[in-house]
């Protein structure tokens, strides 16, 4: 029987790996750890099926090191006790990198058993973990390890590796027929992997064994069997944004109009395709753009019900999503933040607004008062209620006004807070 799809394309080098380029992305910091050959004790934390596997057998391949596996849920001191026999031989000569999963799994003493090989360099130890570490892992071992932390892979990212499977699979199962791909069925599957390549490429693999060619050797992945293989009804998504975009639309303008039922209807349509990082991305713009300075410590909350979602995945995801969805639906609205910050992008973009006044320019250094620079900048906390009236703006736009208060409570407390300060300007 043959290994599992994941297995078989599973990458050899960085740049194959798909996803987590806040790692592995150019100049970042664990792509040149791996560059400079140099690995220290490693912990790995994230999801399943998003690489953290792929880059330690990409690691112990370009060091040399002798890689040893070991499953924390099985494993024993005994199994480590067999690793280090193989030290200082024939069987390590360049030492050994030791990939530990599920290490939240290890009690203290288990744990502790590394502690000394650790130290002396002779094992390598990279630990995975779904957990967050510094709950799960002896302070001992983190203190001693880099932690990395593995994020969910993008539908889109995701596409990429199941193209990838597609190819392998066409000509492994049906080499001299005419294999038909619909793209809403790769979309599909990419986008109900809730960010897991492995998931995505074990349902691309259950429509392939279910594919039968016709007569004339044609043969079709269809979206009806991509549906079935994730049993969820798809979504279309389409990249010229059809369904998929209408949904995100009227999701948004519901919370915006403050109708909670209706948003957690979109939002439920959204959880049903499966589509976790749209639904993040969309709440987090919401929280700035549409409730934004009438409720300010919104977006705080929401940005801990989208890590939340995040770090339990769906079907639980759903419940800090809905909760986001709810507040931000039944929150005060303004928009004066982001219609402040269009309306000063459109000037830059547009006019000439001048330059950078000269008592604001940096006058930290030697030379700095002959060019005229800070010379009359007024310290605003030497002045009663640590305000003072002075020109911030440059010249050719002095008078202009990008920010007006919202007529919510929040804001109009500041604006009467700042017209008693400005009394007398």
């Amino acid at each position: 029987m043959l290994t599992p799809l994941a297995d078989r394309i599973r990458p050899k080098t960085i740049d194959e790996v798909v996803g987590q380029t806040h790692l592995i992305g150019k100049d970042k910091l664990l792509r040149r750890i791996i560059e400079n050959n140099e690995v220290p004790n490693m912990i790995f934390y994230g999801p399943s099926g998003v690489g953290k596997t792929t880059v330690a057998n990409i690691i112990a391949a370009k060091t040399g090191k002798t890689l040893h596996k070991l499953n924390a849920t099985t494993a024993s001191v005994s199994d480590i006790k067999n690793i280090v026999s193989t030290l200082d031989s024939f069987l390590a000569p360049e030492g050994v990198l030791l990939y530990l999963d599920e290490i939240q799994h290890f009690n203290k003493k288990q744990q502790q058993s590394l502690l000394e090989f650790m130290e002396n360099g002779k094992i390598t130890l990279i630990a995975s973990t779904t957990e967050n570490p510094y709950f799960y892992v002896y302070n001992a071992v983190l203190s001693r390890s880099v932690v990395f932390e593995f994020k969910p892979v993008s539908a889109e990212e995701i596409e990429t590796a199941v193209r990838r499977g597609v190819d392998i699979l066409s000509e492994e199962l049906f080499h001299g027929y005419k294999v038909t791909v619909e793209d809403d069925a790769i979309t599909h599957i990419a986008h109900t992997a809730n960010g897991d390549v492995r998931k995505a490429l074990n349902s691309l693999e259950a429509v392939y064994m279910a594919m039968r060619p016709t007569d004339d050797k044609n043969v079709v992945l269809s979206l009806d069997l991509a549906e079935q293989a994730s049993q969820k009804k798809a979504l279309r998504y389409d990249k010229d944004g059809d369904s998929h975009y209408d949904i995100l639309s009227a999701f948004q303008k519901s919370v915006r109009g403050s109708d909670a039922d209706a948003a957690i209807h979109y939002l439920a349509r959204l959880v049903a395709a499966g589509d976790l990082a749209s639904i993040c991305r969309r709440i987090l713009v919401m929280a700035a753009e549409d409730i934004g300075l009438a409720y300010p410590q919104a977006i705080t909350v929401v940005k801990s019900c989208v890590d939340s979602a995040l770090q339990l995945g769906f079907p639980e995801a759903r419940i800090p999503l809905a909760e986001a969805v709810i507040l931000l639906a039944t929150a005060p609205k303004s928009n004066s933040a982001i219609c402040a910050i269009d309306a000063a992008l459109d000037d830059i973009k547009n006019i000439d607004t001048g330059d950078v006044p000269p008592h604001l320019k940096d006058a930290h250094y030697e030379g700095s008062q002959p060019l005229g620079r800070g010379l009359t900048y007024k310290y605003p906390h030497s002045y009663p209620d640590h305000y003072v009236e002075q020109q911030y703006l440059p010249d050719n736009i002095k008078d202009k006004k990008y920010y007006e208060f919202g007529d919510n409570k929040t804001e109009a407390l500041a604006k009467e807070y700042w017209r008693k300060i400005k009394k007398d300007v």
